[in-house]
């Protein structure tokens, strides 16, 4: 089993953990109300998915 050999030290550490992000949701535009939203997900404001009416609101 692979084991260090010495401690990391606190800059290589942090320097490795600062490519940890959140990234930013993808927002598109919904194809019947033009509203942003996530993408494959039902469209909060009007119900549609994939130019059906899925949920009413």
């Amino acid at each position: 089993m692979a084991v260090p050999k010495r401690k990391m030290s606190r800059s290589n550490t942090r320097h490795r953990r600062s490519q940890w992000k959140a990234a930013v949701p993808t927002l598109v535009a919904c194809e019947r109300c033009h509203e942003p939203k996530l993408q494959h997900i039902v469209c909060p404001s009007c119900g549609t998915y994939n130019r059906r009416q899925v949920l009413e609101v």
